[in-house]
């Protein structure tokens, strides 16, 4: 490989050749090597479009060369449109302010915007990275301010609209498995009839809820850090700066960013993003549930409840002819641990405010988007690989309902709770159903416990009423 000499304030550095970065990223790829992890493209799309609207506002509070405004605007361009990502090389586990990544990020704009200008890829002339792409900011009011822009892109963009899809498949089910009555279950155990549709409208409120939740982090998200500079005071960030940079970032991005009410705590604290995880937890803990329903739902197929089919996607094992898994709702299952693991990573993070500023913002940026990421990626698969294409077995649901001992409870009211208790322990010993036991006892008339029982197990009346 070769290299090229770049300069910073410690020394020369060298710089692998074909790289638009300079000697603070070089010295950050040597000193935190440690997880082989980088920000993900959504980050580095919002950092791109950070510096962007910060050199549009620099140009037009006539504080940066127009010739050099525009460079720095196309090669920001460019890094907000993702054609960059392989020069931002720093490690995720680095400096707690993100320094390191802001520095990447100003050198790689700085470098591409020279070669624009002059045809020499990197360097400091006339582009220099601190002076100019950095002009009107400090890494603490732009990192945080990434990650909100990147966190409330990613969930408008791409987990919202998600989880709408979710909520409608779901309900769509709900309305289709209306009639189809079975058994409900608690503790496990048999409990009283429910429709499956029952159940499928309960996993659609969840989602709805979900939504409802993500939805009202969204004005948290909002407020951004960026002309705080520093420590929060602004120094160095002239009056309009901020209010015209992120009036162009929320024209860039669609979404409704304002200047933070406060920079002191938009530095110091990263309590919106801890909010946000919490509803993205939530989220994944519904999902844990409705994945955990389907799958069992749907097990056996002859062994097991098999009260509803899943699309068979892929054979499910490598010993097994014919055998096929719940692999969707077990991906699920996965990707949402990932999700609570992610959060307890973010409130470990969100307690590293000292002062002026947090200094686990690298932290809480990947683990926060790699949950948004996570959650959108399966909640298209679920509602696509698997709701939609979901069965009923009927005969199956009848039949579990039929057997069960729960149907009992419709006996109390009429013959007690002990007599009724007696007769379910006679049914169970003599493996026949509550049914078949109330006739032989004649606890009734055949008729009368006809009715009972075909109201709550079929939602019928018998064919002696309906005569």
């Amino acid at each position: 490989m070769k290299y090229r000499e770049e300069q910073d304030t410690m020394g020369t550095v060298l710089v692998p050749e074909d790289a638009y970065y300079g000697a603070q990223t070089q010295r950050a790829v040597q000193n935190f090597s440690i997880s082989g992890l980088v920000f993900p493209s959504s980050f580095i799309r919002a950092v791109g479009i950070i510096k962007k609207c910060a050199a549009r506002a620099n140009q037009e509070l006539r504080l940066l060369d127009p010739l050099l405004a525009e460079a720095i605007m196309t090669a920001a361009g460019e890094v907000s449109q993702g054609k960059h990502d392989a020069q931002f090389v720093v490690d995720v586990f680095q400096t707690g302010s993100g320094t390191s990544t802001n520095m990447n990020a100003n050198e790689v704009i700085a470098g591409r915007a020279n070669e624009i200008l002059t045809g020499t890829r990197g360097g400091k002339s006339p582009v220099h990275p601190n002076d100019h792409v950095n002009m009107s900011q400090s890494s603490n009011d732009v990192i945080p301010t990434a990650i909100h822009v990147a966190a409330l892109s990613a969930i408008r963009s791409g987990l919202l609209p998600a989880m709408a899809d979710l909520h409608t498949s779901l309900e769509r089910k709900a309305l289709e498995f209306a009639g189809v009555r079975k058994i409900g279950r608690t503790h496990l155990q048999d409990a009283l009839p429910v429709t499956l549709g029952q159940e499928f409208g309960a996993y659609a409120r969840q989602v709805e809820l979900a939504v409802q939740r993500i939805k009202s982090c969204e004005s948290s998200l909002a407020e951004v850090a960026l002309g705080g500079t520093a420590v929060g005071n602004g120094l160095n960030a002239p009056p309009g700066f901020a209010s015209r940079a992120i009036e162009l970032m929320t024209e860039e991005t669609g979404c409704p960013f304002v200047e933070a009410k406060n920079h002191f705590e938009a530095q110091a604290a990263q309590d919106a993003a801890v909010e946000t995880s919490g509803a993205l937890k939530s989220f994944a803990v519904s999902l844990i549930k409705i994945a955990n329903d389907i799958r069992l739902l749907a097990s056996g197929p002859r062994c097991g409840l098999g009260e509803i089919t899943l699309p068979s996607i892929q054979p499910g094992s490598s010993i097994m002819p014919g055998k096929v898994n719940p692999v969707i709702p077990e991906t699920v299952i996965q990707a949402a641990g990932q999700v609570i693991a992610n959060d307890a990573a973010i409130t470990f993070g969100g307690h590293g405010g000292f002062f002026e500023l947090n200094l686990c913002l690298p932290l809480i940026a990947y683990n926060l988007l790699q949950s948004i990421r996570l959650l959108q990626a399966v909640t298209e698969r679920l509602h696509g690989k698997c709701v939609d294409g979901i069965t009923p077995n009927t005969e199956k649901c009848r039949d579990n309902l039929e057997r069960s001992l729960a149907v009992s409870t419709v006996l109390a009211p009429v013959i007690g709770y002990d007599r009724t208790a007696a007769l379910v322990k006679e049914a169970h010993e003599k493996h026949k159903t509550v049914r078949e036991v109330a006739i032989s006892n004649l606890v009734m008339s055949e008729e009368e416990l006809n009715r009972l029982f075909d109201e709550l197990i079929h939602g019928v009346s018998s064919q002696l009423d309906e005569k």
